[in-house]
């Protein structure tokens, strides 16, 4: 447990909490609230032979593999969904065996979560009987059902080194409130060894017990402030999901080459985030937070 009273710090001061080689549990999903202002320092400070795990997640991995940060994936989908399609870093490294991946699913990524932080040796799961999941994951075993004789798929504990999560807002303690869905967040702030947390705002402690705690603060070890730190993902209901912006990864990632490109000309910038921000231009930013000032408003961003 961390009970230091005052838990704020930068974010290059945060990011020194990952080391090479940890596993990382990625807060978030899809599109939706990742801590990719992490995923960017992390990248400008050399991290190296990462192991990620999360739910399915798309621009936060897909740009650690591109800049050659991650040496094991173990989640159930990377990619950008019906809207921009596959992850070109990921597949490509999948395809040339650059990356380990460890391709698992929601709900037992969860229920190894579950026994972490029940501290049990394993839990059963029923879902991935007769897949071949089983051969990427030596780890698990199998178990007989002492009530029915059913023969289940035993899966081990699951604890990442560090959590890292982006919140909408949090207090000095590390605190956290976030809008549903938290997706596997609460699990990992549990199961995890630490939590990294950065926040789009730090406030009062009594304004955030108003919103309410979702991740108690005894969990995290340090809270960043860093606005758009989700960005180009979203952060609801602060902001929509930069799609323009999204869409030049895409493209850029094809390519090793135009890979390391957008790396150099997005992540290892002399001026960190606020070189980020400043890059994406403020215009641009005030328009995603007017996502829900009208139907209008929202579909022009998706155009």
């Amino acid at each position: 447990m961390y009970l230091d009273p005052d838990k704020r710090v930068d974010l290059a001061t945060a990011a020194s909490y990952v080391h090479d080689g940890h596993m990382i549990a990625l807060g978030g999903g899809l599109s939706a609230r990742l801590p990719m202002a992490m995923v960017r320092e992390l990248i400008r400070q050399g991290r190296r032979d990462l192991h990620v795990v999360g739910s399915a997640h798309s621009m936060d991995v897909d740009l650690l593999i591109a800049a050659g940060a991650l040496a094991i994936c173990e989640e159930s989908y990377v990619g950008f969904e019906q809207d921009l399609g596959l992850a070109p870093a990921y597949r490509r490294a999948a395809e040339t065996g650059t990356i380990t991946v460890k391709e698992s699913c929601c709900v037992t990524i969860l229920t190894q979560l579950r026994a972490a932080e029940m501290g049990l040796p394993f839990l059963p799961v029923r879902g991935i009987k007769g897949t071949d999941m089983r051969r990427l994951h030596p780890e698990y075993a199998e178990t007989t059902c002492p009530f029915t004789g059913e023969v289940l798929v035993a899966v081990p504990p699951l604890k990442p080194d560090v959590a890292i999560i982006h919140a909408p807002v949090g207090d000095a303690f590390g605190n956290l409130f976030m809008e549903q869905p938290y997706v596997l967040d609460e699990h990992f702030a549990g199961a995890s060894k630490s939590v990294i947390a950065t926040v789009e705002k730090i406030v009062p402690t009594e304004e955030l017990h108003d919103r309410g705690v979702v991740i108690p603060g005894y969990f995290v070890q340090a809270i960043a402030e860093v606005p758009f730190g989700a960005h180009p993902a979203s952060c609801y209901p602060s902001y929509s999901y930069d799609r323009a912006h999204m869409s030049t990864y895409v493209q850029a990632a094809a390519k090793p080459e135009s890979a390391d490109g957008y790396v150099a000309d997005w992540v290892n910038v002399p001026g960190g985030e606020d070189e980020y921000r400043n890059k994406v231009g403020a215009e641009s930013l005030t328009r995603l937070t007017q996502w829900s000032e009208s139907i209008d408003q929202w579909k022009g961003l998706f155009s």
